[in-house]
């Protein structure tokens, strides 16, 4: 955990100065277990159950070090305060156990142009035995001018299948059990320093959460894809809503806009 707060401190530090038109060819690979009672916080605060099975989200956790590591390392053309995460998905090729070393190789990948700026993805896969069994894509946002899309006129919530309510200290209590210590997610006070009137909860979180609601009705291999549409401030509530579609299932984050929209499939 203190090595990714120090990553943290490096990228305010040092990551106004960045600029660049490629992405370095840098990667990253490293060998991780599962520590069982991170693990445990990580299933209470996202609403899983304790079981061996890792949830399909949790990778993500171990490779976010790797992933840090390479938007703070030379070279790396954007300065990590204000890139956003607009998209995450992740397949699963069969189940993962808690008891499985995983071998996690992280890259970067596909800078490209966005009509608000340039996007690009961070890209993790995690073998076991040389088998790869699970691929994470998150794309993150680099702004360059363009405002954001407001959701079209008469668009209207899904019917809500639940009303979750988030505390304060939800922010705080994901990062404990991720490592994921971004100062917008933690506090009033360092969120306004970022342009935040209050602290935001995290986009995997709000992921990981929704996938939660599913556990026990989804086969051992499939894909979840989201788009975080707009920040969830903390404290909040949240309307889930879920429904079949096309032999998967779609769900979606709303309060008074649309927080994340996400696809379930085979």
């Amino acid at each position: 955990m203190a090595k990714l707060t120090l990553l943290y401190a490096k990228a305010a530090l040092t990551g106004f100065t960045r600029r660049g038109d490629a992405l370095p060819p840098s990667s990253s690979d490293v060998e991780v277990t599962v520590d069982p009672g991170r693990l445990s916080r990580y299933n209470r605060v996202c609403g899983f159950g304790a079981r061996d099975e890792l949830p399909i989200t949790y990778p993500h956790v171990l490779g976010f070090e790797s992933q840090l590591r390479l938007m703070t390392g030379p070279g790396f053309p954007f300065p990590l305060p204000g890139l956003v995460h607009v998209a995450n998905r992740i397949r699963r090729r069969r189940p993962l156990r808690a008891s499985e070393p995983l071998s996690l190789h992280v890259a970067l990948a596909d800078l490209r142009p966005h009509e608000r700026g340039r996007q690009f993805d961070v890209v993790t896969t995690a073998s076991v035995d040389g088998e790869e069994v699970w691929v994470d894509v998150s794309t993150y946002l680099r702004r360059e001018g363009g405002t954001a899309k407001e959701p079209a006129p008469g668009a209207e919530a899904p019917a809500p299948t639940a009303r979750w309510r988030l505390p304060a200290d939800l922010g705080r209590r994901y990062a404990d059990a991720s490592g994921d210590r971004n100062p917008i997610h933690l506090h009033p006070l360092t969120a306004k320093a970022f342009g935040f009137p209050r602290a935001i909860a995290h986009g995997m979180w709000s992921k990981a959460r929704c996938v939660a609601a599913f556990e026990g009705r989804l086969p051992d291999a499939y894909e979840v894809d989201v788009r975080f549409k707009a920040p969830i401030p903390l404290p909040g509530e949240v309307d889930f809503s879920a429904a079949p579609a096309d032999g998967g299932w779609r769900f979606a984050l709303w309060s008074d806009r649309p927080h994340l929209e996400g696809v379930i499939s085979g």
